[in-house]
């Protein structure tokens, strides 16, 4: 699933070819694009229509757009893509939902291969849709209080990786950038939170700004085509990665091989001399 880089990287993609264009046609080819918008497609497209979009935001792993009060939110799930393109193009059969602009220029298209991806309509939701309200600041907006994430993370009973993963916690930190943030910070991801000294917290916070910003750099992480900017370019962070997906390869900071662990039906990669297990963890 895109986290937070990839995310931003198709948000400021959005902003420089979308924000201020007015919406004159919304096309919805399939059902599930817009499921939690319980009114139905044509109430969707009806809504959008004739909407002049403000610019484009961010909160984690959500996008909107603003137009007027409302917004137009969207999550990428495991395959969504937003692109932007000449309106003349062939028509992929994975293309969920269209946009086209009274300015005639470049389409906007609502492309998810798997359908776990959606759109909705949220009114009066144009400065934070309500849907998500409850999910807490990403490490690289103003809002976010690194004193307060740390208090919140030290009551916590459980491993710290599995607390990255709480979007109500932290936002838009996924399986890869925390496997890498801890790797940065010399953190076992079985670590008790309620262990961990703010010294080891704040420098945790910095590893995962340090390796998001690196990241937003190299246009996000693409392990497939399925992970593109705007313009269907892919990121190439991947291969800058110290731990994740590299099992048995030697880590990059004292040479030992990487050590993958099962954990939340996935996968948790560390370095067993920088990061080593605490006795006590947590899973």
């Amino acid at each position: 699933m895109p986290e937070l880089p990839e995310v931003e990287v198709v948000r400021r993609g959005l902003e420089r070819h979308v924000a201020g264009r007015t919406v004159d046609k919304v096309t919805v080819l399939h059902p599930r694009a817009v499921r939690r918008h319980l009114a139905g497609a044509t109430d969707f497209a009806d809504a959008v229509a004739g909407r002049t979009v403000a610019g484009a935001r961010r909160r984690g792993k959500y996008l909107w757009l603003p137009v007027g009060e409302d917004a137009l939110l969207a999550h990428l799930g495991m395959s969504g893509q937003l692109l932007v393109g000449d309106p003349a193009r062939p028509l992929s059969p994975h293309v969920r939902a269209v946009f086209t602009f009274t300015d005639d220029g470049p389409d906007l298209r609502f492309t998810d291969q798997r359908t776990f991806g959606h759109l909705l309509f949220v009114p009066g939701g144009a400065d934070l849709p309500g849907p998500i309200a409850h999910i807490a600041p990403d490490p690289l907006e103003a809002a976010f209080d690194g004193a307060a994430f740390a208090a919140k993370l030290r009551r916590r009973r459980t491993g710290i990786k599995r607390a990255l993963l709480d979007q109500s916690l932290i936002s838009g930190v996924g399986n890869i950038y925390a496997d890498e943030a801890l790797w940065r910070a010399r953190l076992h991801w079985a670590r008790a939170t309620d262990t961990a000294s703010r010294p080891e917290i704040t420098s945790l916070v910095a590893a995962i700004r340090e390796v998001m910003t690196t990241a937003l750099a190299a246009g996000g992480t693409s392990f497939d085509s399925l992970y593109v900017n705007v313009n269907g370019e892919s990121g190439y962070f991947d291969r800058s990665l110290a731990v994740y997906g590299q099992a048995d390869r030697p880590c990059p900071r004292c040479g030992t091989p990487v050590r993958r662990d099962p954990f939340m039906n996935r996968s948790a990669y560390t370095c067993p001399r920088c990061q080593p297990r605490p006795r006590n963890g947590r899973w």
